[in-house]
């Protein structure tokens, strides 16, 4: 195959930067003259991520719709042609032989314009329940590859394919890390621990949660590794002050994902699709809380396509004060509802979602 471009958009959160990072990797590793480049939003963290990740970003002035009234939605149509301009000469000046997006506001301007060109292009949705700008380029586009299954409700079936959502790969064998787990988090292996992630944000319900309730985790000789996210963490540190000898700790970010989750008997998360999708990989029992604050209530879909299989509990957002630790802990002590959410959780799994997603990009390449 001759030497190929590929240009990659996606991104507003991680959930969308993430994947296009891991297939770019891939891409990389099964043909490594292959020259990549993304377009991002600019300002927002996708410029900072790529670049971080060792590629190369060009952003273009799109923003999202917002869904209150506001005049920043008047500005709307403005930005869009300036950004399909600025896109139509990024694709001009790159020329590439195939366009991926991987959804959000910022790759609609791109693929748009790349279907119109008539340049070969893939989509890769992440939820269960798909977003507008992928729905509104899936007739366009050669490819669809597919986090759940019964997406024809939205696309082409004919062009869809059943891959998984790309995730970090030091996360495949969590359950052969288990005493290095312990160690690094400083823990206790004969107690019992739970994980709270609520996004590299952090959540304020989960946290608001999850701090009126280390009295009741102490007492229950439970550990805790409790992810907050950069705004909550200086009220955390206050509250876990007293609970130190009780292995209770509080990160902003945590670095080794693949510890905290090897760690873990029971994980408190979000349902954005990478961390789903993350979650059905390593196995582990949990209970998810759909975030309220994104369009489409796509997390709640993405939790109930595991609770419909009896591979998660799900406890709303408005529900977590009063709920969250108590179902929590019940979990934890419950061990042959552990069982079942494991394996059940573990079904769902499709490790392999990068590799698949870069075959597919072979075929229409060639």
């Amino acid at each position: 195959m001759k030497h190929i471009k590929v240009i990659l958009s996606g991104g507003g959160t991680g959930g969308h930067i993430f994947p296009a990072v891991a297939i770019a990797n891939e891409l990389k590793k099964q043909m490594p003259e292959a020259e990549i480049l993304f377009v991002g939003a600019l300002g927002k963290m996708e410029m900072e991520k790529i670049p971080a990740a060792g590629y190369k970003i060009i952003g273009v002035p799109i923003a999202g719709l917002q869904r209150k009234l506001t005049t920043a939605n008047f500005k709307l149509p403005f930005l869009l042609m300036r950004s399909l301009f600025q896109t139509k000469k990024i694709l001009n000046d790159f020329k590439p032989d195939l366009v991926i997006g991987t959804g959000g506001y910022a790759s609609a301007p791109l693929l748009r314009m790349a279907c119109y060109k008539k340049i070969p292009a893939l989509i890769q949705e992440q939820n269960s329940y798909a977003g507008i700008t992928n729905k509104m380029l899936s007739k366009k586009v050669q490819k669809i590859c597919v986090a759940y299954e019964g997406m024809e409700r939205f696309f082409p079936k004919d062009k869809i394919i059943l891959s998984g959502n790309p995730v970090r790969q030091d996360i495949q064998h969590v359950a052969q890390k288990k005493e290095e787990a312990q160690r690094f988090f400083n823990l206790n292996p004969s107690q019992k621990t739970i994980l709270v992630i609520g996004g590299s944000l952090g959540a304020k319900t989960i946290n608001e949660a999850v701090g009126e309730n280390l009295q009741l985790i102490a007492d229950q000789g439970v550990q805790l590794i409790w992810q907050t996210g950069k705004t909550y963490i200086s009220i955390a540190k206050q509250q876990t002050q007293a609970f130190q000898e009780k292995n209770i700790y509080a990160f902003d970010f945590i670095t080794r994902m693949d510890l905290a989750y090897a760690a873990a008997d029971v994980v408190i998360s979000r349902a954005g699709a990478s961390s789903v999708s993350e979650l059905q990989i390593v196995g582990k029992p949990c209970v998810l809380v759909p975030s309220p604050n994104v369009a489409e209530d796509h997390q709640t879909k993405n939790a109930m396509a595991l609770v419909n299989k009896q591979a998660a509990l799900l406890v709303k957002d408005a529900d977590a004060s009063s709920l969250l630790i108590k179902e929590s802990l019940a979990l934890l002590f419950d061990e042959k509802k552990q069982e079942q959410l494991k394996q059940n959780i573990s079904k769902m799994a499709l490790p392999h979602a990068a590799h698949t997603i870069v075959q597919e990009i072979l075929k229409i390449l060639s």
